[in-house]
């Protein structure tokens, strides 16, 4: 079951959260990430990429630190 909502109560400030796979990186990035096979983005509204960091839990302090509301893309 899908729950479906109203984003624009967030504002300007909604960045999203999704997973992405190390091997699809430049090889300057892969080689920062070490041995790990999955990092996550972070985009705002407009698709621009905010940051990289090593998981899902970093992302969403990263976000919340700077004030924005993170949900997770699938």
């Amino acid at each position: 079951m899908a729950i479906k909502h109203d984003s624009s109560s967030f504002g300007d400030n909604l960045v999203y959260v999704k997973a992405v796979a190390v091997a699809d990186l430049p090889d300057d990035v892969r080689d920062q990430a070490g041995d790990m096979d999955e990092i996550y983005a972070v985009h705002n509204s407009s698709g621009e990429q905010l940051a990289l960091v090593a998981n899902r839990k970093l992302a969403f302090v990263l976000a919340r630190q700077h004030d924005m509301s993170p949900v997770t893309v699938h």
